[in-house]
């Protein structure tokens, strides 16, 4: 398994209605580890398994969510 870590700034995290709803949309995808979102500085981190999942689809599900991504910033890890 390779692991790596996508940090994305979106352009408004607006409530815990927000946080849920990015939690529920990227956890479904196959390979997330896991999500965690802090609505004060509209920042999203992804762990994920880069065997099931790649960076541009873990984008593409927040942006089919409806958040615009600002910047991105991607961590491989070694295992």
């Amino acid at each position: 398994m390779s692991k790596a870590s996508i940090y994305f700034t979106v352009n408004k995290v607006d409530g815990k209605h927000d946080v849920k709803q990015m939690k529920r949309g990227l956890d479904a995808l196959p390979g997330v580890i896991s999500v965690s979102v802090n609505e004060s500085t509209n920042r999203v981190a992804v762990d994920f398994d880069t065997t099931g999942v790649q960076t541009a689809r873990i984008g593409k599900q927040l942006e089919q969510m409806g958040y615009k991504i600002l910047d991105q910033r991607l961590e491989n890890h070694v295992m």
